[in-house]
């Protein structure tokens, strides 16, 4: 069904009928709780933290070893996306995925070839977020705080993040 579809239906509907409706896709879908929740109460620093636990439970679990699915990384970042939160919320934990890698690569040593290789392809995401919503200025500090972090990484992994960063600077 398309929007306009959807639309057209919702519009022959009482008022009732779509609080029914909404109550009821509330009820079905955590996603849509979710959703409605942040809608209705939108604590975008208290879903960040809870976004940005996500993360770091991939890279440092409480218990056991790391898992490092980066798909968990990116649904994370993807369903805090889709609350749209502010843009700086976003940037805010899509760098600190990178943060996170980073942090992890100094203190277990060189990662393998895939590991960085996505690091890289989603700074330069991260990047090209900050630099088009204009944060390039309130992040340069971390950002630069995190590349000095890896300067003594292989595969070229720090070489690539810094010629990332200059190319949005």
């Amino acid at each position: 069904m398309s929007k306009a579809q959807l639309k057209k239906q919702l519009s022959s509907l009482s008022k009732e009928q779509i609080i029914e409706v909404v109550l009821e896709l509330y009820d079905a879908r955590k996603e849509a709780k979710e959703y409605l929740e942040f809608f209705l109460n939108p604590n975008e620093d208290g879903k960040l933290e809870g976004y940005k636990k996500v993360i770091r439970d991939e890279f440092f679990p409480k218990r056991g070893e790391p898992k490092t699915r980066f798909s968990v990384c990116r649904k994370a970042i993807s369903d805090f996306k889709k609350l749209k939160p502010h843009p700086a919320c976003l940037a805010d934990l899509m760098l600190y995925y990178i943060e996170t890698g980073c942090e992890m690569t100094n203190l277990y040593g060189d990662m393998w070839e895939q590991y960085y290789t996505t690091m890289e392809t989603n700074f330069n995401k991260a990047m090209a977020l900050i630099a088009q919503s204009g944060y390039m200025e309130q992040f340069s500090e971390r950002i630069e705080k995190m590349l000095k972090s890896v300067e003594d990484c292989g595969w070229g992994f720090p070489d690539t993040l810094y010629g990332i960063y200059n190319e949005y600077k």
